[in-house]
């Protein structure tokens, strides 16, 4: 049998004929529009197999058995075949920060040029997926024009909150972001399944005292946790907690460990919320005292988490001024604010959206890059 020379391209006789058949790319097998197949796995011969190969200039000319059926598969295509997954929600490729990182603050752009030009807005939606976050300045202040701003990166996602809501001070508060009260690092909706993976937050006035917005890169807290308390690390990675919300019109509960990993032990998300925590529940036909142990090892996690949380040099803390709006990955950053007086105006709007509308995005733009 003949194979490919590329060292990086895999020996076709090493790859199942199963494997080749169905991603054969002709017309027959895929429409040549959509590139979505038209052939099911069960539509193929149960004994599969490659009776001849032959190079091509574009590739490797395949022939499979019983039936004699041609495909042509790019050295690009067979390569990628042993390519490294890459997912880019997990701590390895992200860029993970502390506050010293942006000493002059969050890095912002103007709504104007990034609207105008397509370079910069990939910049921002990169920047956005490598750190978890933008911040885009000279945004219209007035109400509404948050959902624009998510509109031009992918959908808004409606919540019981509604398509957008309002972070000020109300009479009957139904949350504590409702109020004038210093809110600590969180995330938000984890109570929600699936969790909003973006959050944006546009400010339309702040004439209060106090009120300071703060960012923390979740991923970076949770590995300083791994680092000097692998218990800790251990036990909220694999405790599922709930979290639960109820007011007038919904109630709502999830159930995730706070740290979430990937398949290899990767920090992929973070759900923390210490308003809507509720103590993990002891498993079947666990006794009395084990739940009370464990309750107490998750309780000394959650603490020393906690802790690490509110070290100064992992938050950036910034005003936002009217105009700004501030979009967030709410899978990893937590963000938080100090306290303001309540007879001071205040007054953000936020709505949700979600990641993968962002990757699209980028990846929709990058091809339009020269090169």
């Amino acid at each position: 049998m003949k194979h490919l020379v590329d060292p990086q391209t895999p020996s076709i006789g090493s790859l199942p004929a199963a494997l080749l058949r169905d991603n054969c790319p002709c017309a027959e097998c895929r429409d040549q529009v959509s590139g979505q197949r038209l052939v099911a796995i069960t539509d193929l011969a149960p004994q599969l197999s490659v009776a001849a190969t032959a190079e091509e200039a574009d590739g490797l000319r395949v022939t499979f058995g019983p039936d004699g059926h041609e495909a042509v598969f790019s050295r690009e295509w067979l390569a990628s075949l042993t390519a490294p997954a890459v997912s880019g929600r997990r701590e390895d490729s992200r860029q993970l920060w502390r506050a010293a990182d942006f000493p002059a603050g969050p890095p912002s752009v103007t709504w104007a040029d990034y609207e105008a030009s397509h370079a910069t807005k990939l910049r921002s939606l990169r920047q956005l997926l490598a750190t978890g976050f933008m911040l885009l300045r000279g945004v219209p202040p007035q109400p509404g024009a948050v959902l624009t701003v998510a509109s031009s990166f992918g959908y808004v996602r409606e919540t019981n909150y509604g398509r957008l809501f309002d972070v000020r001070v109300e009479r009957t508060p139904a949350n504590l972001a409702f109020t004038g009260l210093p809110i600590g690092p969180h995330t938000d909706n984890p109570y929600r399944d699936p969790t909003p993976t973006v959050q944006l937050l546009h400010c339309l006035v702040n004439a209060a005292d106090g009120g300071e917005s703060g960012l923390l890169d979740g991923c970076t807290a949770a590995a300083v946790l791994r680092a000097e308390d692998p218990w800790a690390f251990d036990c909220l990675t694999t405790t599922p907690v709930t979290f639960r919300y109820a007011d007038a019109g919904a109630e709502l509960s999830a159930t995730r460990p706070i740290i979430g990993l990937t398949a290899t032990g990767l920090i992929s998300e973070i759900r923390y919320n210490s308003r809507s925590l509720q103590p993990p529940a002891p498993g079947p036909g666990t006794s009395a005292s084990a739940a009370a142990a464990q309750l107490t090892e998750f309780y000394r996690a959650y603490r020393a988490f906690a802790l690490i949380l509110l070290r100064p040099e992992l938050t950036i803390r910034f005003s936002l001024e009217p105009g700004d709006c501030i979009v967030f990955d709410n899978t990893r950053l937590m963000h938080s604010r100090t306290g303001f007086a309540a007879t001071g105006q205040r007054h953000l709007q936020g709505c949700y959206a979600d990641i993968d509308g962002v990757e699209s995005t980028a990846a929709v733009l990058a091809r339009a890059e020269p090169g």
